[in-house]
């Protein structure tokens, strides 16, 4: 039998499998089994060079933001209508049939936006050269989820497949520990009480080929986030969900929308409508701040600012410039939102915000 084989026997099993408490043991075993030959899979491919080469773009800018949904949702008129692209627009199917980029300024910063083929049912399975696609998106900093506002089953069916490649969306990766040891059998240790038993952690590791070592689980888990941290290779992404063509429903099925989905952006990329809310919106979510470095006796550079993530000290600013920079700081002095007054000296963990002047003294 052929590793394909094995997968949608697995599969099958799986779905014919009834949900209760006499199958969660079998169940898990099965997730984790299908798990593994996923990524032996994904092994043999990148091996025997199986992946499309040119699928994904050079990242450039300080952000990349990728487009994921099924075709003609208007992601191509979307990325026109954000960037300096030149997508190619059509109304069937399948009209990207390449990724395309095109950069998008934001607050000042160039951010990145691509434009990856429409996914079809089975992506992570390979139909429509879906695998090569999603693993593009696993590059991005940002999951811009497009749905058609008439068809918005489309948002569950494309979260699955990228559910099928590993990509976990709007998730912290579950806080488990695994080290190895040549003998002595498996202990697991929780620090909260778990929802099943624990035997089928065991089963899981076992599938795995972890025989000997300890486990700390610090939350409560399922079995799919447990295989999650047990493989180590998901992809944790930030997404928003977006319905597009919005100017061709009825208020009534706008408010069915909001209702379904909390908090979605609803636009019409082609006129235009709930553009700049979108755009907003990405901001919000990259939660990129600005620093703006300045040499001790000079002045700062306004011009190429250091990007860094929402919540970055002063030590992750050093580590950027350069290890030794970090490996040898001594203080820092800052200028700007996060300062009690200009020139304030600091130490590595002050938190920088938006728009501050640092100057690191090493």
């Amino acid at each position: 039998m052929g590793l394909e084989d094995e997968i949608s026997e697995v599969e099958r099993e799986i779905s014919d499998t009834p949900r209760n408490k006499a199958t969660e043991e079998h169940l898990g075993r099965l997730k984790a089994k299908l798990s593994r030959l996923r990524e032996e899979r994904e092994k043999r491919e990148s091996s025997s060079g199986g992946s499309k080469v040119g699928y994904a773009p050079r990242k450039t800018g300080h952000a990349t933001v990728v487009l994921v949904g099924f075709p003609s949702v208007g992601k191509s008129t979307l990325l026109n209508a954000l960037t300096n692209a030149d997508s190619e627009v059509g109304s069937y199917s399948f009209t990207t049939v390449d990724v395309v980029p095109g950069m998008m300024e934001l607050n000042g910063l160039d951010v990145q936006l691509l434009d990856v083929p429409g996914l079809i049912g089975g992506a992570g399975s390979g139909r429509g050269n879906g695998r090569e696609v999603l693993s593009v998106v696993r590059t991005a900093d940002l999951v811009l989820l497009m749905a058609d506002v008439f068809d918005a089953d489309q948002v569950h069916r494309t979260r699955e497949e990228l559910r099928d490649v590993g990509i976990r969306l709007d998730q912290e990766p579950p806080d488990v520990r695994f080290d190895r040891r040549e003998s002595g059998g498996i202990d697991i240790r929780s620090t909260v009480e778990q929802s099943f038993d624990g035997s089928i952690f065991e089963n899981v590791l076992r599938e795995y080929g972890f025989l000997n070592g300890y486990v700390t689980v610090r939350e409560e888990v399922d079995v799919e986030r447990f295989i999650d941290a047990l493989s180590g290779n998901r992809a944790y992404l930030p997404s928003l969900t977006v319905f597009n063509k919005v100017d061709l429903a009825t208020g009534e099925r706008v408010a069915e929308i909001r209702e379904r989905f909390g908090d979605p952006v609803l636009i019409s990329a082609r006129s235009g409508r709930g553009l700049e809310e979108l755009r907003e919106r990405i901001a919000d979510a990259l939660d990129f701040i600005r620093v703006y470095l300045k040499p001790p006796s000079g002045e700062p550079d306004y011009d190429e600012p250091m990007v860094l993530g929402g919540g970055s000290t002063v030590s992750d600013a050093a580590e950027r410039i350069h290890g030794n920079v970090a490996s040898g700081f001594r203080w820092a002095r800052v200028w700007g939102p996060s300062a009690k007054h200009d020139g304030q000296q600091v130490g590595a963990d002050h938190v920088l915000m938006d728009g501050d002047v640092l100057t690191i003294v090493d």
